[in-house]
C-alpha cells in the first residue's frame, strides 16, 4: 500500500467514524442505553479521533520536519494519534463516572508516556528492525 492509498483510506475512515460518532450522539439516549450504547459512543469517538490525529500530525510533520521517511512518519503519528485518543477518550470516560481528577488525569498521562518511552527504546535497542531483529555489527557502527 503507497503512502497516497493510505492516506485516502485514513481520510474515508476518519469521516465515516465522525459519522457513526453523531449518528451515535443524536440517536442514542444516554437515560435508556445499556452498555451496548456507551460502548459505541466511546468505540466510535475513538476511532474518529484516532484518524483525525492521525492525519493532522502526519501533515503536520511533512510539512514542518523532514526528519523521517514517509513510512515512519506515518508509523510514528499513528501510534501517538492512538495514544493521544487513549487519554481524550480515557478522560471522558473517567468524567462520566465522576472519577476524573487530577491524580487519575496525571496516572492515564504517565501510563501512556511510559508505553511510548518502552516503544521508542525496544526500537533503539534493535535498531529499527522489525520483529526484533538485531541489527548486524556492521549496521551498528554506521
Amino acid at each position: 500500500m503507497t503512502i497516497k492509498q493510505y492516506l485516502w483510506l485514513m481520510v474515508t475512515c476518519t469521516i465515516l467514524c465522525w459519522g457513526g460518532w453523531l449518528l451515535v450522539l443524536f440517536l442514542v439516549n444516554p437515560e435508556s442505553t445499556n452498555f451496548l450504547g456507551f460502548f459505541l459512543f466511546y468505540a466510535s469517538l475513538f476511532f474518529a479521533l484516532v484518524g483525525t490525529l492521525a492525519l493532522m500530525s502526519y501533515f503536520l510533520r511533512f510539512i514542518f520536519t523532514r526528519r523521517y521517511t514517509k513510512a515512519e512518519g506515518v508509523q510514528i503519528s499513528f501510534r501517538q494519534a492512538i495514544f493521544f485518543s487513549i487519554v481524550i477518550t480515557g478522560s471522558f470516560f473517567l468524567q462520566a463516572n465522576k472519577l476524573l481528577s487530577w491524580f487519575n488525569t496525571i496516572l492515564l498521562v504517565a501510563l501512556v508516556t511510559f508505553v511510548e518511552f518502552l516503544i521508542i527504546s525496544l526500537k533503539r535497542d534493535t535498531g529499527g528492525q522489525p520483529d526484533g531483529i538485531k541489527p548486524s555489527a556492521e549496521q551498528q557502527v554506521k
